[in-house]
């Protein structure tokens, strides 16, 4: 199938790169105007370029002004907003013992605050133009936990619970607006491979997936082909959350 998202007008943050520029690439193929956001504006341009016909913003989505400024770029340059993509993140590492109270702070407000806000942005828009979906990239993290990251996957959780807040909320009033998370595993990008050297764990465990393989997972939420789908939890994870990976050799 082509076309799958043909007419449609969709943002994507943390567009950058990895699973953004993904998502933002695979959209435009598929036929939706894309606005892609991100705060590091020489790589998010050189990604609107692949996802034409796209356009970037710079964009802290922990910033309520942002997300207004980016509401109305999308309405004014592409008429309205059908799909929101909020796939920014942070990643700072830290147990519970020895995570800083700033980057709880700064974590919490990238990854929880930043998809509130998202939400409510779509929310508002959509609403007006008879409905639309939002995907929220949550994390396994959200499942099964991560004992480097507590600030990550706490963001993550709520996330997860956020989602089904706004699904219900959207669909007791009949606004036609479907929000739904997914849940990827470890992604194979630059950042994740630098951050696993960095904690010292092997690069091959658990698998990595290419950022291509879980874009399709958002392009399906998106679609009219997930019309009935509405406060789901996609997990995209090769069945980590399943059977957690065997515990290192000694």
């Amino acid at each position: 199938m082509t076309g799958r998202l043909e007419g449609k007008v969709a943002i994507v943050t943390g567009a950058a790169m990895g699973l953004g520029a993904a998502i933002a690439t695979l959209f435009a193929e598929e036929g939706a105007s894309v606005l892609l956001t991100d705060v590091a504006e020489e790589a998010g341009q050189a990604a609107a370029r692949l996802a034409r016909p796209g356009l970037f913003l710079r964009h802290d989505v922990s910033s309520p002004e942002d997300w207004e400024a980016v509401g109305r770029a999308a309405v004014e340059r592409f008429g309205r907003i059908d799909i929101l993509v909020n796939n920014a993140a942070i990643l700072i590492p830290g147990s519970i013992e020895d995570a800083d109270v700033a980057d709880w702070r700064r974590v919490q407000a990238v990854n929880a605050d930043g998809v509130f806000l998202g939400c409510r942005m779509a929310v508002r828009a959509m609403k007006q133009s008879g409905g639309g979906s939002i995907v929220n990239i949550a994390s396994v993290g959200s499942h099964s936990g991560e004992a480097y990251a507590a600030a990550y996957c706490a963001s993550k959780g709520a996330v997860r619970s956020l989602t089904k807040s706004v699904a219900v909320h959207c669909q007791n009033q009949g606004y036609g607006i479907r929000c739904n998370s997914i849940h990827p595993g470890t992604i194979d990008t630059p950042m994740v491979r630098n951050l696993r050297e960095g904690l010292g764990l092997p690069p091959e465990s658990p698998v990595a997936g290419d950022p291509r393989q879980f874009a399709y997972a958002a392009l399906y939420l998106a679609s009219d082909e997930a019309l009935l789908v509405n406060g789901a939890e996609l997990l995209v994870d090769s069945a980590r959350t399943v059977t957690p990976p065997a515990p290192r050799a000694s």
